[in-house]
C-alpha cells in the first residue's frame, strides 16, 4: 500500500490503525476505504514517525504536471506562507524523485519562492519571523534529501569546497551548491556561512580541491573582499584549482574587478562547468528542461 510506504510502516499496521479510527478511513460509493492526504499529514505531526516520507505520496496529488518547475515554485511559495513544513518537504522531495535535477530544483522551484519571501519580508508585506521560518522550512527538507543524495554517492571522486564569504551568513546558497555538486558526482564540502578567505587557503594544502566555489549574498567591506579574494585566486590559479564565484551580492561592479575561473548565473551553469572538469554519473531522469530560465543567489 503507498500509504504504507510513504509512512514507514507495515501494510498491516495501516489497517489496525484504520479499524482502531487511529486513522480515519472514507468509504466510496464502491464501498472500498479510501485515505485522504489531509488525516495521513494529521498523522505524521502527531505521531512518532522518523521513517515518514510522504514525499511518496505526493507526485500524482501536488500537481497534474510534477515536471513544470514553474508550477512547483507556485505550491512552494504557498507552503512557504502557510508555513506547512510537512507540505514543503513532500513538494522538495517529491520533486527530485520526479525526475527533476537539483540544478533546476534549486535555480526554477526553491531560489525564485525563497527570493518572493525575502522581497515581501523587505517591503515588510510580511515579518523577519515569517522569512526566517520559511528559511527553515527548506533547509530541514534539503538536510533530508542530502542525507538521501549521500549514500548513492561513488568513491573516488574529485573535491569540491566552498562557502559564502565572511560576514555572509546565509546557509542555504553554499548548501545547494554542494548538494548539486554531490549528485553531480562530486566529494563537495561545504564550508558553510562566515568563512574567512584565510580557510579557503588552508583546503587549498589540505584538501587539494580541482574546484572552489565561494556563493557570495553579503558582502561587508567590498574593498577587502576584492583585495582578500583576489591574493586567494592568484594562489588557486598557481595550483590549477579553478574558482567559481556566485551570488546576488557580485554585482557588476564587483565583478569586474574579482577574477575567476567562471562567475555561476545558476548553478545550472555551475553544472555545466563542473562536468568539463568530471563527467560525473549518468543518471536517467524523467522530468523535461524548464521553458524560462533564472539565477540562484
Amino acid at each position: 500500500m503507498q500509504v504504507a510506504r510513504a509512512l514507514g510502516v507495515s501494510v498491516s499496521t495501516v489497517k489496525r490503525w484504520v479499524d482502531e479510527k487511529v486513522l480515519p478511513a472514507h468509504r466510496t460509493v464502491g464501498g472500498h476505504r479510501k485515505l485522504l492526504m489531509a488525516d495521513v499529514i494529521r498523522l505524521v505531526r502527531e505521531g512518532h514517525l522518523p521513517q515518514a516520507d510522504l514525499s511518496r505520496l505526493m507526485p500524482c496529488s501536488i500537481t497534474d504536471d510534477p515536471a513544470d518547475p514553474r508550477e512547483l515554485r507556485d505550491q512552494l511559495l504557498v507552503a512557504l506562507k502557510k508555513a506547512d513544513h510537512e507540505l514543503v518537504r513532500s513538494i522538495i522531495q517529491g520533486a527530485y524523485r520526479n525526475g527533476i535535477s537539483l540544478d533546476v530544483l534549486a535555480d526554477h522551484v526553491i531560489s525564485p519562492a525563497m527570493y518572493t519571501i525575502g522581497h515581501e519580508w523587505e517591503t515588510g508585506k510580511i515579518e523577519v519571523f515569517h522569512e526566517h521560518r520559511a528559511t527553515q522550512a527548506v533547509l530541514a527538507a534539503l538536510y533530508e534529501l542530502h542525507a538521501q543524495i549521500r549514500t548513492k554517492a561513488e568513491l573516488d571522486r574529485p573535491v569540491a569546497v566552498g562557502g559564502a564569504p565572511e560576514g555572509d551568513h546565509s546557509i542555504l546558497p553554499s548548501l545547494l551548491v554542494k548538494m548539486v555538486l554531490l549528485d553531480n558526482g562530486w566529494d563537495a564540502i561545504n564550508l558553510g556561512p562566515h568563512t574567512p578567505m584565510s580557510a579557503f587557503h588552508v583546503t587549498l594544502r589540505e584538501l587539494e580541491p580541482q574546484l572552489i566555489w565561494i556563493s557570495a549574498s553579503h558582502v561587508i567591506d567590498p574593498e577587502k573582499f576584492v583585495a582578500e579574494y583576489t591574493a586567494f585566486y592568484r594562489q588557486a590559479e598557481k595550483l590549477g584549482v579553478a574558482v567559481v564565484l556566485g551570488g546576488s551580492a557580485l554585482t557588476q561592479d564587483l565583478r569586474s574587478r574579482l577574477p575567476c575561473t567562471t562567475f555561476g548565473n545558476g548553478l545550472g551553469h555551475l553544472v555545466s562547468f563542473a562536468r568539463l572538469l568530471h563527467r560525473g554519473p549518468s543518471l536517467p531522469r524523467r522530468g523535461r528542461p524548464p521553458a524560462d530560465s533564472g539565477a540562484a543567489g
